[in-house]
């Protein structure tokens, strides 16, 4: 029978009366009883295994950096990306601006519309010493919290998304309300596409920040193309159809990177999988495909099934998710089916590589913002003038693929009851890491406990039993090396505010809630 020298069993509910509580290590018994069966089975194996973690956007480095002071921002940042503890390990960052955002909103290059910077001779992080008072975009903010993390743990790999060219690459000669970059004109001095053309111009904008990016310590492993292509907000956004991400791939910011960065990931979509309403092989060609590394999406809106679209297009493509953020009123079992159940079970069963949640932190009234919409959440709501922290469930399931699941594992089979992720009975996802260990999460979209007999292929008719509480999770870890059983700190006690009268007016409650 195969045996583990260590096992590491945790227990976190819905409503978050359990907070990855441990378990003792479950009896070997001999058959399942009446429990619902769980087979992991590391014989048959997906997907590798990235890591998971959240948007390091400037509302949240700005909580982070201004709230906390030194000792609370690292033990907090510590927490989560430590290997050893919480062992976060993927970070997504706007390329310029994004809302929400703590400054009012710019790029790397703001001239006035109607003139040109085809050198890109004006452009800039920002201003100043990363985190100083007067320090400016990115420096103020995301800088120095990237590489306050970057310190707690140099693998972690960064994303970065742009909302918005620079508004004189638009057509509209605006960041907000989308716009579209301006395709077929030129700028600068001839007709060399790479150089002179807008499209050109723009690729050698990503080049220019990862480059600004790499001089600060801060190494970026991906790029998307565009953040909600489909979406014209009232904050930073541009429109792009799949079918021009891939060409502008294909034939400019591919090229571009070769020259300085040739082992960019790129990836398109970033968007909800509404987006997603063709086969993605009928939009991208083979050609566009070998340049792009791989398509993300977000789950504000379905259906979820057109994920398909995409996953079954080319092998080679690395699938991850990069957006979604709960309400600061969202019940526990809408919370759980959406984090534990959608991203957490479904779309990992089906392809998805990583995981990357909307903002890290926001406040007790989900600010800061541009728009003076609250409610929203992140995944630790931070006091805004106290620095302290309530974790919300959305940390908790990270914290479940971060010390659980070691990156570079790859995703194996296991047994599932639930066809969405959402709805009928226990689901269930697992891995094996490099070193021989497995781990699995077992999920309940249900609001009653089930209880499951989990074995794994290899133990023969050994079981062991473990209740699942209601829209909560069960994770189990075994290896033949120690393992990570750090506990969750106690959070901090403070009012939730969601709807301050001063920025509520009389919109009542369940109307605030904005897609970002």
């Amino acid at each position: 029978m195969l045996k583990f020298s260590d096992e590491f069993w945790t227990s976190t509910s819905g409503d978050l009366s359990q907070r990855r509580e441990a378990l003792a290590v479950p009896a070997v018994v001999d058959g399942p009883g009446d429990a619902v069966r769980i087979v992991v089975d590391p014989a048959d194996r997906r997907q590798p295994w990235i890591g998971a973690g959240a948007a390091i956007t400037d509302a949240a480095a700005s909580l982070i950096w201004n709230s906390m002071d030194a000792e609370r921002r690292h033990e907090f940042l510590d927490d989560c990306f430590n290997p050893e503890r919480g062992g976060f390990s993927v970070v997504r960052v706007p390329l310029g601006s994004c809302e929400p955002a703590a400054q009012p909103y710019y790029t790397y290059d703001d001239v006035p519309f109607g003139e040109h910077d085809n050198t890109l001779s004006k452009f800039s992080l920002g201003e100043g010493e990363p985190g100083a008072p007067d320090a400016t975009k990115d420096l103020k903010h995301i800088v120095p919290v990237l590489q306050e993390i970057l310190a707690i743990n140099p693998a972690v790999k960064i994303i970065a998304s742009p909302w918005s060219a620079p508004a004189w690459m638009k057509n509209t000669g605006h960041l907000c309300q989308g716009g579209r970059l301006r395709f077929g004109e030129w700028t600068g001095n001839g007709f060399d596409p790479m150089h002179d053309s807008f499209e050109g111009c723009y690729a050698r904008y990503f080049v220019r920040y990862v480059e600004e990016m790499a001089k600060l310590g801060i190494p970026i492993w991906g790029v998307t193309v565009q953040n909600e292509p489909s979406n014209a907000p009232k904050w930073p956004a541009m429109m792009w159809t799949l079918k021009e991400q891939a060409a502008f791939v294909h034939d400019f910011l591919r090229p571009a990177m070769n020259e300085r960065f040739p082992e960019m990931r790129i990836f398109v979509n970033d968007d909800s999988t509404h987006n997603l309403m063709w086969p993605v092989r009928d939009l991208v060609t083979p050609d566009q495909a070998s340049s792009i590394d791989g398509l993300t999406v977000h789950t504000y809106e379905g259906p979820y099934e057109n994920f398909f679209n995409a996953s079954r297009a080319y092998p080679h493509w690395t699938l991850g998710m990069t957006e979604r953020r709960c309400m600061i009123d969202e019940t526990p079992e809408d919370a759980a089916h959406i984090m534990s159940g959608v991203i957490g079970n479904w779309l990992v069963r089906n392809g998805e590589g990583f995981i990357a949640l909307w903002n890290l932190a926001l406040d007790e009234r989900g600010l800061p913002n541009q728009v003076g919409a609250t409610g929203r959440r992140g995944v630790v709501t931070v006091h805004h003038e106290t620095g302290g922290v309530i974790r919300n469930l959305e940390y908790f399931m990270l914290r479940a693929f971060g010390q659980d699941v070691e990156p570079g594992s790859v995703v194996v089979r296991s047994s599932n009851h639930t066809p969405d992720g959402w709805s009928g009975g226990l689901g269930s996802v697992a891995f094996l890491a490099p070193d021989g260990g497995v781990s699995a999460h077992i999920y309940n979209p249900t609001g009653e406990p089930i209880e499951a007999a989990v074995t794994i292929n290899g133990m023969g008719g050994a079981w062991q039993k473990v209740v699942v509480p209601a829209w909560g999770t069960v994770t189990m870890h075994k290896n033949h090396h120690p393992i990570n059983q750090s506990t969750v700190p106690n959070d901090d006690q403070f009012e939730l505010n969601p709807l301050p009268a001063d920025l509520a007016g009389d919109v009542p409650p369940g109307k605030t809630r904005m897609r970002n």
